[in-house]
């Protein structure tokens, strides 16, 4: 804060700068944007601060639309859904189904990232060990890899993973990551003896890791895609209309295990 009081210096940004007739993004005028600039690329103008063109935007977007929705078993999708018919609006409805994404459900894409990074920092010649390391820490499950419904693939991995490729050819991404994903699944395939293919977090934080965006984002930029699902569900069990729907039909009871 500045010497004479002034509380200008209590929010720092160098997000945007406007006063009245003005409205600038990122040193750039809004007007400028609207109507030349995607609405992916504006996010990653906004979160990341330099433009995203070409084949690199183009593995943005398709990381974005590759997670909007995953049905209502998802429990965003779900609470959102059971929100809707509580008698709150739209954006509570929004609201409630976002503020499920937690560790478990919307947190594996960052913590893929992190395992990539790590198998990249150690050596991918040493991925057993690394893989072992990060197990007695975290736990047996590998985030980005294994659906428990999508077997024997989740169907957006493969197409992702292509994308990479391309990208790598064209020199738009170096390709390291997309080779270390791979190498995690045949890995894990090979312990188990069955296939563990890499799913949708998986996938999508190959390309956040390739993109040079941490951890945490893989996670938020996860929240922005899955947001549209959610605003999709939210709006037509509004429009389905009901009233105080729960998780299971009222005819199914639950377990009671108390004295």
């Amino acid at each position: 804060m500045s010497d004479n009081g002034d509380v200008s210096d209590w929010w720092r940004t160098a997000i945007i700068d406007m006063e009245p007739g003005r409205i600038d993004l990122r040193g750039r005028p809004v007007q400028d944007l609207i109507g030349t600039t995607g609405f992916a690329q504006m996010i990653w103008l906004m979160v990341m601060g330099d433009e995203i063109t070409g084949d690199r935007a183009k593995l943005f977007e398709a990381a974005l639309v590759s997670a909007v929705d995953h049905g209502p078993q998802a429990p965003s999708i779900a609470a959102a859904r059971m929100a809707a018919t509580c008698g709150v609006g739209l954006q509570s409805a929004m609201a409630t189904g976002l503020n499920m994404l937690g560790d478990v459900h919307g947190g594996a894409g960052e913590q893929a990232v992190a395992l990539y990074q790590r198998v990249e920092r150690d050596g991918l010649e040493d991925l057993p060990r690394v893989l072992e390391a990060w197990q007695k820490v975290h736990g047996k499950y590998l985030p980005g890899f294994g659906h428990r419904f999508h077997k024997p693939v989740d169907p957006r991995a493969p197409r992702l993973l292509e994308l990479v490729d391309n990208a790598a050819v064209t020199g738009a991404v170096r390709g390291t990551y997309a080779k270390i994903g791979r190498s995690i699944e045949r890995h894990i395939t090979e312990e188990r003896g069955k296939p563990v293919p890499m799913n949708i977090d998986g996938a999508t934080a190959v390309i956040y890791a390739e993109l040079g965006c941490p951890p945490p984002l893989a996670r938020g930029f996860f929240g922005l895609s899955r947001s549209v699902g959610i605003l999709a569900h939210a709006w037509e069990q509004t429009q389905q209309g009901g009233r105080n729907k729960g998780p299971t039909p009222p005819a199914y009871r639950w377990t009671y295990d108390g004295e």
